[in-house]
Formats: structure tokens, C-alpha cells, sequence
């Protein structure tokens, strides 16, 4: 053992090491050039080096200078340096869902960078149906990653959004979705992408990634998880739901990257399938990026589904398919020996390169000296700043959804209300407010803290925490309700309940926190009000049935600002808008329904209830896009077409004749790309109170298509700012083909024709589409 030598300092010796420490610069303008360093004498005349050069020609000169071993050692997520050329190592693996993360090994949070603004969890966000501020969002986050890796502490490839369905309502990752609705979860994806990477052309401000592909929605429920799931999906299901997402964020949203999933489809592991891979998202869809396995997905595909029968043949399975990237060390395990045994060819493995290789040039990692480069500037200063931390309240605000005002009690008073109780398991959370996949926050406001600021509280918990197994504290909360002029109820769940590989086991409120609710209410002399924090739906139909509980909240996961914005919005500072983002169903429509029946149509002679808003028919708690406001919100179309013609494409053949006469025409038989159906509505405010308020546009499509179509879908939607006692005027634009259209058994789009009834709350209008022969079909 080395012996430690201890030196006395002196005065000015001290003296100087402290001015030593506080001249170095900080850590925001430490990093050193990833590759190409322009001192470099070796490297920064290679042609990779040239920004002059087209990136395509960059990329296939760098491939060039690569030995085997080198290139398996970059496809996975920690990737080796290439010393000899100047390329240091990089951790793929970032995540930014709602703000800058550390669950990911690329980003780490201390010194200059203490947290970052996290922002509600993603299914808050949605409910404020409001695609403008999710892009905001991703910009603020992609500031604080930007300011982050030029300071040596984050990666600039992060692996969100979380674009899947949120198909039943026990999931435990629903929350980090944007809901169940497939247009809003595909214009969220597309809207928080275009945020994250920016819009300077070719060039990446960091690049994101659109997970899980596909029909990824189950965690780990009845001895059944996501490593062993084989999700058996209709072609049906596939087409008008689950790919819906995922092809909107890479042709609409640009994504850089793709991320493969866990489970199989129809015996099939995702990240082993070329039709799911290389023919759909790099094939059909034109992803301009690379494609990265969810972690260790390679691995459970060849060591839990026993896929393949060698390491080898599941290497090379992958990256056949179309996979470019792993996270985890199964391809610079095994890729060697795949090509080895000729199971692979190594311009396999050049080709994934070439994708991961030119996203990394598009983020300027080749480019030399990152602070000269386009967002070298931002900094420590760029993150938590004042600007950001209001946006995230904001966001919470516009994400809070008043279900139920009885009275109306709400508003509460600071007048009339001088002293209200707050109760409840989640009423002085925080780190439960940010949801999961969230980093270090800047600051957190509770709901205690928040309501603290607008009058006197009395605080009791009533249950030790959300499992509220014990009635302990129950009195004292019953006590605090007597006395106080209000009552606000903080109840829940949190990641002990819903999260990463725990889906719930119901709908229910867990433990007794039921009886609390009621218990409390019974006892209080003033109003009482119930707010919710969860990513799923509950089941609170005791609450909404109760005439004692005068109003209800849903907050979601609110993020670091939630506490005040709850209070915000029940002082009446703010007005609510949000809308559910998905269905809140009783407890009753899980019974016999496993999560691994992946139907979405329902199925009466099955007893199957089918899901979400689109194929439900039964009783709900909540609907989907229910949500009240401190105002009235009247609209009437004023203006949109009776008759709408949809050209025909004479010149394709088709199958046969009957293309146009069978009533439902192939999308693809059509010339309506960009034909689109505007609808003028007027939105009158006639409350007294300014507001925001969320037109949705939903339509059903001609009857006599049956099965083929859902019973309503939604086609459009548009947050608008109206005045109390003002009237505005909203365009509102169609896409016809993608939006009007359904989906057959077999797979396939088809645009019926005929009447479909738009609905915009309770204004109906018919539109007839009809088709305009150009030329003559051929048979």
C-alpha cells in the first residue's frame, strides 16, 4: 500500500491554487473536438475531415480507413475510439423524453450543470392538444443538450419521443407517451422532433429518435413481458394504428433515427425483421438516419426468444434486417465472427456504418472545434434559465384537465377560502410530479407549496404514501378538513404503481385511497377538490358520482412547475383547457380482457370490448378529449364544402373495374397527396373569463364500410385563445387522403365514398367525397 505524504500549504500557496481553480474555464466550454481537431496534423487534411466535401463522400472516405475490428466496434452504443484517426469514443444512449436526462449513460448532471427544466411528463403535455408548444419544448430541451455536450457532460444523439399507442389503459410506460389517439400522437412525435433537431437544413441540432417500433405496449403483466411477447397484430391494426406514429415522425418530423423494439409481431423479432426495417422505415418511408435497437434487444432475441440458434446467426440476422446501430455489446461481440463464417458480408456492416457515420457529421461531431461550430455559444447559462423554467409551467398548466365543477366551485377564493387543507399522498411531492425518464430538475414547486402561496394551509399526508395500505393518519386528515374553509385532496399514483416493466394490475385508486377521499369528504365544511397525478386513467367514479366532491383535477405527472400551476388553475389565475388524451374506462372493462390481446376492433359475438375511443362502444368514467373550462365555449361551422371530388388516377391500372363503383377507392389510385378539405368555424367565448380552447375534428366515415372503419376518428385539431364575450374564426385543413381514409382487412388504405360526418362538439356537417375520373381505368 502506498504511503500518503501530506505537504503543509502555505497562505500563498493556497491563495494561488484557489485562483488557479476559479480561472479554469468551466466545464461549458471544455469540450474538446470529438474528431478532426484542427491541430491535429494527421487527420484534419483527411478528405473526412473537408466540411467543403458532401457529407455522402465524407462518410464513404472514413468507411475506407477502417479495419474489420475497428468498424464492429462502432456499431454498438458505447463506441470504441478510432485513435489512429483522431475519433474519440461516444456513448449513443441520451434521453431526452421531457427535458434532459441522466437514464441513459451519456448525460450526467453536476458541477455547471446541477439539472436541467423538466417539463411535464409526455402525456400532461399532450392533453394540451397544442402541437406549437410541443415544439417549443424540444427547443428549449435541445438548447439545454446542446449546452450540455459542449460542456463534456451529454451526447447529442438522445433516444426519445415515445411515440407508441397507449392501447390499454394498465400500461406502465402510457405516460410517456402522447396518448391513444394515432394523429395526435404522430403529430406530437413529429412537432417535438422538429423542436429537438431544428430546422437548419441538413445540419442536426441534436438528433432524435422515434421508439418503440412496433406495437410495443406491454411491460410486464401477468407472468408475460416484454422479452417473451410475441404481439400477434392484424395487417389491419398495423396499418391504421400502430405504424401511424412512426411514419409521420420519419416523413413528416424528419427523425434521424428509428428505435426497434423488444417484443416480436407475428413471430418476429422487430429488430430482426427486414420488412419491419429495411423495406418500411428506410424503404417506404425514406429514413434519413440510422436505425438503433431498443438495450440488449439482439441479445434477448438470440438468448430469451431463442431465435436464432448461434450468437452469429442473430449478428447478422440484424443487421440484414436494417439494424445500424446496438445498444449493448451483442454486435461488437459476434459481427466479427458473422463475417467470418459468411453469415455476413462486411459491406453489411459498412452500409449500417454509413447511417450512424452520417448522422454524426450532420451534428457537426466531424466538423473540428465544436464552439466554432453553429450552437458552440450555448453554455452552463442556457439551462434552468428563467425563459425555460415559465415555459414548463406553461406546459403544466395547459395540461391540467378539469373533469368535474360542480356548482361551480371552482375557482377557489383567496377571500372565501382563507385557510384550505391539503391532504393527500402526492401533496407535497416532487420528484413523483416529473413522471419517469425525467434527469435532475431545476426547482421543484409542490402542490402544498403552490396553494401556500395563495392562502394559509393545513397540510396532513392521510396516507404514508400512495399504496395507503393503513388507515394510521387518517384522523388527522379528517381533522384538517373541519377546520379549513376548502379542502384540496392530492391523491394518485406514482412509479411505484405505473412505470417501466410494472403495468398496473387495475384501474382503481390503490390501497385506501378511496375511503380517504370519501372519509374527508364527509367531514369538511367547505368544498372539496380532488386532484389526480398519474399517466393513466383511474377509475374515480365513486368521485364523480359523490355531490360532497365539488370538483376534480387531472394534473398527469406535471412536471417541475405542477405544484404551481395546479394552484394556478385552482385560484382561477389561470383558465383549464386541457383535454383527456385518452379513454378513462371503469374498472369493469378489464375483466377478461388481457393485455395481450392486441385487437383493436371489437368483437361482440367474442365478448371482446375493442379499445380505445375509435372501437369502444361501452360505458366510459371519462372519454377521450373530455376536459371542462372556467368558461362556455360555443362554435358553429361557418363555412365547408357539401361536395368534395376526389380525382382518380386513369392512368394506373387497377385490379379491375370496380375501383370506383365498390365505394372505398386505394389511397394510392388517387391523385389527393396534397388535396386537402378546409372548414371555417367560428369558436364564441360566452363565459366571463378569457380562455383556451381546443377545437377537435372528428369524423365518421360512411356506415356501409363496417368493419373496415372505426366508429369516429379524429381528423384534425387546433388550440385557439378566445377573449370572454369574443368570437374567432378557425380554419381548419383536412388532409383527405390520410385523414378521411380507412383501413381494410387486408392492410390496405382506402378513401370510401359518400357522406362522412364531420363533428366539432355538438356542430355536425356532411360532406359527400365523390370521384373524379382523370382518364380512363384500365383493367
Amino acid at each position: 500500500m502506498a504511503s500518503i505524504i501530506t505537504i503543509p500549504l502555505s497562505k500563498a500557496m493556497v491563495f494561488f491554487l484557489l485562483l488557479f481553480f476559479f480561472s479554469v474555464p468551466s466545464s461549458s466550454a471544455s469540450r474538446e473536438p470529438f474528431a478532426c481537431d484542427p491541430t491535429d496534423k494527421t487527420t484534419r487534411g483527411l478528405p473526412f475531415c473537408r466540411t467543403s466535401l458532401p457529407i455522402q463522400e465524407r462518410v464513404k472516405d472514413l468507411i475506407g480507413r477502417l479495419a474489420l475490428q475497428e468498424k464492429v466496434r462502432l456499431l454498438v452504443n458505447n463506441a470504441a475510439a478510432v485513435t489512429r484517426l483522431g475519433i474519440k469514443g461516444y456513448e449513443w444512449w441520451s434521453e431526452a423524453l421531457h427535458g434532459v436526462s441522466n437514464v441513459g449513460p451519456g448525460s450526467k448532471f453536476g458541477g455547471d450543470f446541477p439539472g436541467a427544466t423538466s417539463f411535464p411528463q409526455v402525456i400532461t403535455t399532450a392533453a394540451s392538444f397544442n402541437a406549437s408548444l410541443w415544439e417549443a419544448i424540444g427547443r428549449v430541451v435541445s438548447d439545454e443538450a446542446r449546452a450540455m455536450y459542449n460542456g463534456g457532460v451529454a451526447g447529442l444523439t438522445y433516444w426519445s419521443p415515445n411515440v407508441n399507442i397507449f392501447r390499454d389503459p394498465r400500461w406502465g410506460r402510457g405516460q410517456e407517451t402522447p396518448g391513444e389517439d394515432p394523429v395526435v400522437v404522430g403529430t406530437y412525435a413529429a412537432s417535438y422532433v422538429k423542436g429537438l433537431q431544428g430546422n437548419d437544413g441538413n445540419r442536426l441540432k441534436v438528433a432524435a429518435c422515434c421508439k418503440h417500433f412496433t406495437a410495443y405496449d406491454l411491460d410486464n403483466w401477468n407472468g408475460v413481458d416484454r422479452f417473451h411477447f410475441n404481439a400477434k397484430v392484424s395487417k389491419q391494426d398495423i396499418e391504421d394504428t400502430f405504424d401511424v406514429p412512426f411514419r409521420m415522425c420519419v416523413k413528416e418530423g424528419k427523425v434521424a433515427s428509428v428505435m426497434c423494439s423488444y417484443n416480436q409481431v407475428n413471430g418476429v423479432p422487430t429488430c430482426a425483421d427486414p420488412n419491419l426495417l429495411k423495406k418500411t422505415v428506410r424503404g417506404k418511408w425514406r429514413l434519413d438516419g440510422y436505425i438503433v435497437s431498443d438495450c440488449d434487444s439482439v441479445g434477448v432475441f438470440y438468448d430469451t426468444q431463442h431465435y436464432t440458434t448461434t450468437p452469429e446467426e442473430a449478428a447478422a440476422d440484424a443487421i440484414k434486417a436494417g439494424l445500424d446501430l446496438d445498444c449493448g455489446p451483442f454486435l461488437a461481440v459476434h459481427s466479427e465472427n458473422a463475417v467470418k463464417r459468411g453469415l455476413l458480408n462486411e459491406v453489411d456492416i459498412s452500409n449500417a456504418l454509413s447511417n450512424t457515420l452520417t448522422v454524426q457529421m450532420r451534428l457537426g461531431m466531424f466538423d473540428g472545434e465544436p464552439s466554432a461550430q453553429p450552437y458552440g455559444n450555448l453554455g452552463s447559462k442556457d439551462v434552468c434559465t428563467p425563459a425555460h423554467q415559465e415555459l414548463a409551467h406553461e406546459a403544466a398548466i395547459q395540461g391540467i384537465v378539469l373533469l368535474k365543477n360542480q356548482g361551480p366551485s371552482l375557482p377557489l377564493s383567496a377571500r372565501r377560502h382563507r385557510t384550505v387543507a391539503v391532504i393527500g399522498p402526492n401533496s407535497d411531492a416532487n420528484v413523483t410530479m416529473i413522471g419517469n425518464y425525467a434527469g435532475v430538475a431545476c426547482a421543484y414547486t409542490t402542490p402544498l407549496q403552490g396553494i401556500s402561496r395563495y392562502t394559509r394551509t393545513i397540510h396532513q399526508q392521510g396516507c404514508a404514501d400512495v399504496d395507503c395500505k393503513g388507515d394510521q393518519l387518517f384522523n388527522a386528515a379528517i381533522d384538517a378538513a373541519r377546520q379549513a374553509d376548502a379542502t384540496v385532496l392530492v391523491m394518485g399514483l406514482d412509479q411505484s404503481i405505473e412505470a417501466e416493466f410494472r403495468d398496473r394490475a387495475g384501474l382503481l385508486l390503490p390501497g385506501r385511497q378511496q375511503e380517504l377521499v370519501s372519509k374527508v369528504a364527509a367531514a369538511s365544511k367547505g368544498p372539496i377538490i380532488l386532484v389526480l397525478m398519474s399517466g393513466g386513467p383511474i377509475d374515480v367514479s365513486f368521485a364523480k358520482n359523490d355531490r360532497r366532491i365539488s370538483g376534480i383535477l387531472w394534473a398527469g405527472y406535471p412536471g417541475q412547475a405542477g405544484g404551481a400551476a395546479v394552484a394556478d388553475v385552482l385560484f382561477g389565475k389561470s383558465n383549464p383547457g386541457g383535454k383527456l388524451p385518452m379513454t378513462w374506462y371503469p374498472q369493469d372493462y378489464i375483466s377478461n380482457l388481457p393485455m395481450t390481446a392486441m385487437d383493436m376492433r371489437s368483437s361482440p359475438s367474442k365478448n371482446y370490448p375493442g379499445r380505445t375511443y375509435r372501437f369502444y362502444k361501452g360505458p366510459v368514467v371519462y372519454p377521450f378529449g373530455y376536459g371542462l373550462s372556467y368558461s362556455k365555449f360555443v362554435h358553429s361551422i361557418a363555412e365547408a364544402p357539401t361536395v368534395f371530388s376526389v380525382p382518380i388516377d386513369g392512368h394506373r391500372k387497377a385490379q379491375n373495374t370496380s375501383t370506383i363503383s365498390n365505394k372505398a377507392i386505394r389511397v394510392t389510385h388517387t391523385r389527393c397527396n396534397r388535396l386537402s378539405l378546409g372548414l371555417h368555424v367560428d369558436v364564441k367565448n360566452v363565459g366571463s373569463r378569457d380562455g383556451s380552447h381546443t377545437l377537435l375534428v372528428f369524423s365518421t366515415p360512411p356506415t356501409e364500410n363496417g368493419h373496415w372503419a372505426p366508429l369516429k376518428q379524429l381528423v384534425a385539431f387546433q388550440k385557439v385563445r378566445v377573449a370572454a364575450g369574443s368570437q374567432q374564426r378557425v380554419r381548419i385543413s383536412i388532409h383527405v387522403c390520410k385523414y378521411l381514409s380507412v383501413v381494410d382487412r387486408s392492410g390496405i388504405r382506402r378513401l370510401p365514398m359518400g357522406e362522412h360526418n364531420i363533428h366539432i362538439g355538438d356542430a355536425r356537417h356532411s360532406v359527400s367525397l365523390q370521384a373524379a375520373t382523370l382518364g380512363v381505368i384500365k383493367s
